[in-house]
């Protein structure tokens, strides 16, 4: 690791992630200090990026220009986030997950699957509460519900919902 992301790390970490929201009256600067950290933790840190109160992520995440995480996500590595992404509150992306296909060893000793990357487009908006689950794609202009878990691909300009997500309408007018 290098002294640059150690550095990123330590301010992130230790002052960052505890300061109050970019939306606060009080921010102290809390949206210009975050995306000075993740542009020295992060592998591809956009401008204007918003990263906000208690986000945790990994340096292997890369996220374009005009992109936030919502209060309290979690953003593994191995995850692309495009340009112009709204993402609410307490989206929690996974990359990998516990290996159980042996049913004559525990499961928490099968250790975990291979990591499969997650990426979300251009000009997506992804609700408070949302859950992506290995391997998905979220295509440009997309529109996640609140609360949704999303186990499956999501076509372009299509708005999807509920548990298990599945389509709700398009955005694109129909001709």
């Amino acid at each position: 690791m290098n002294l640059k992301r150690i550095i990123g790390k330590a301010l992130y970490h230790g002052i960052g992630i505890h300061l109050p929201p970019s939306y606060s009256k009080m921010s102290f600067g809390s949206r210009v200090f975050r995306q000075f950290c993740a542009k020295l933790i992060l592998d591809h840190c956009g401008d204007w990026v918003n990263i906000e109160k208690g986000v945790r992520f990994g340096e292997g995440l890369s996220i374009g220009n005009g992109s936030g995480i919502g209060a309290d996500s979690n953003v593994p590595s191995a995850v692309t986030i495009g340009e112009n992404v709204m993402i609410g509150q307490e989206l929690l992306v996974y990359t990998r997950n516990h290996c159980t296909e042996k049913t004559d060893i525990p499961m928490r000793e099968q250790g975990f699957s291979k990591t499969r990357p997650v990426s979300i487009g251009n000009d997506v908006w992804i609700g408070s509460r949302v859950t992506i689950l290995p391997g998905v794609h979220i295509g440009n202009g997309a529109v996640i519900g609140a609360g949704a878990v999303v186990t499956k691909d999501v076509p372009e300009y299509e708005v999807w919902g509920g548990n298990p997500a599945h389509f709700l309408k398009s955005r694109q007018k129909q001709q």
